[in-house]
């Protein structure tokens, strides 16, 4: 692993120590309402993903793609689905195998980066389910092109991503609640923060974020060979948010 998924790795572990919102396991009636067929996975902080959107999940072969933390991945494992758990963060992925043994599921738990799927075949999966989490990647188009490898044809990929827009604004001038424009897209916390403010982040062990471009985002799904087939929009936790939806979600099918 290159440095940076090292790092971020650790920092992961970090928000889980710390309670950060997607590390927390659900509860144990989240589950069994989703034994009884009621169930949602929520990929950004306030909408939930359209049902329209899932097969039947009976049996599906799914990858949580950087997806630990005890939340999607048990939620459809409880649903019937055969669950596979990637992240790059042993800790998150001990929230998984934690509900797995509190509640009775089967699913498999892998760490590594989202980026490099190597361990699994070519066409291994009927469904992905990517939430925000390609904002700790330094390039996002390897993801969009090892999603489609190991996706069945015809599979779906669902994605989340941070809006772009949100980087360009002074960090430390927005948590005063102030909008001022600094940065440029696509943004890198190493290349465009201080020096010295990112020598705090790694000393303080934070993730590393990068604003990935809108072309990358969904350009980069069609170029790796995907028809995106529907989309929505969800606000939560940015300044920004009181005058555009900041995140953003794909669903795209492998053709």
């Amino acid at each position: 692993m290159n440095s940076l998924v090292t790092h971020n790795s650790k920092a992961w572990d970090n928000k889980v120590e710390s309670g950060n919102e997607w590390t927390v396991a659900v509860e144990k009636r989240i589950i069994e309402k989703a034994k009884n067929g009621e169930w949602d996975i929520r990929l950004t902080p306030i909408k939930d993903v359209p049902k329209e959107w899932f097969p039947s999940v009976k049996g599906l072969k799914v990858l949580c793609l950087a997806a630990g933390g005890g939340q999607q991945g048990p939620i459809l494992a409880a649903a019937g689905a055969d669950v596979t758990i990637l992240d790059n963060s042993e800790k998150q992925l001990q929230q998984d195998q934690y509900v797995a043994e509190r509640d009775g599921l089967t699913l498999h738990t892998v760490k590594g980066s989202m980026n490099d799927l190597g361990r699994f075949k070519d066409e291994t999966f009927d469904f992905i389910v990517h939430p925000v989490s390609n904002v700790f990647i330094d390039n996002v188009l390897p993801v969009w092109k090892e999603a489609h490898r190991v996706l069945k044809k015809n599979g779906t990929l669902i994605s989340g991503f941070v809006n772009p827009v949100v980087f360009l604004f002074d960090i430390e001038l927005e948590k005063q609640g102030i909008l001022k424009v600094k940065h440029s897209i696509p943004y890198s916390d190493p290349a465009d923060l201080p020096k010295q403010k990112v020598k705090e982040l790694i000393q303080n062990n934070e993730a590393l974020e990068f604003g990935h471009s809108l072309e990358d985002q969904i350009k980069g799904q069609i170029d790796a060979g995907f028809m995106i087939s529907g989309f929505y929009e969800d606000k939560g936790g940015f300044v920004l948010d009181e005058y555009i939806n900041t995140y953003s979600v794909t669903r795209s099918i492998k053709v």
